[in-house]
């Protein structure tokens, strides 16, 4: 029990030091529309995509084309990404909590949300810079919802390493840093919101 506790504790506290270091970095968020924008008809070129995340990466990047064309090889090209950041804890069964800005070329930009529970031999606490690509997106609102991991779609090469996320024909491919990068929140999903929450179900 104690241990979860502290699990909890750091858990808070990562989020908070992520949180305002992603509000700091993305900016205010932008206004918000009626209705759902499409986001079908433009996407972003592998270049685009490994310049933007060498920017966001900085130094820790190494590896960032390598991934980029291996998800290219397998869902296209995307029409839109995520810039973030996120922090998780874990004890067996964990946590992870974030927030960022998802960028589309034609549908306008939009402040996200997500949080998702893990299970597996899941041990200590993380936090990383994350992007995400986002594949066949047909509107932006479309993010808001659970997507589940797709099974053997790990992948780590040099800091980064990159796992799979799918609902209703869309594809999620978060791209995270960090050396303690935790296996165990490859089983479980991520739930997309549009406001902050603690409830990861």
């Amino acid at each position: 029990m104690q241990g979860l506790m502290r699990t909890v504790s750091l858990v808070m506290v990562l989020v908070g030091l992520c949180t305002g270091a992603a509000r700091a970095q993305a900016g205010p968020p932008p206004p918000g529309s009626a209705a759902p924008q499409s986001t079908q008809t433009e996407q972003y070129s592998s270049n685009e995509v490994i310049n933007a995340g060498h920017r966001f990466f900085g130094t820790i990047s190494r590896g960032l084309a390598e991934i980029v064309e291996r998800a290219g090889s397998q869902w296209g090209l995307p029409n839109g990404y995520i810039l973030g950041e996120e922090a998780g804890g874990a004890w067996v069964a964990g946590l992870r909590y974030g927030e960022g800005i998802l960028y589309t070329k034609n549908a306008g930009d939009l402040r996200v949300y997500w949080q998702g529970p893990s299970l597996g031999f899941d041990f200590g606490g993380d936090g990383a810079r994350t992007m995400m690509l986002v594949y066949s997106l047909p509107a932006t609102e479309a993010i808001y919802q659970r997507f589940i991991g797709i099974d053997g779609s790990a992948y780590f090469v040099g800091g980064l390493g990159m796992t799979a996320l799918t609902f209703n024909n869309i594809v999620v491919v978060p791209i995270r840093s960090g050396i303690g990068l935790r296996l165990g929140a490859n089983i479980g999903y991520l739930k997309f919101t549009p406001t902050a929450t603690w409830n990861p179900f």
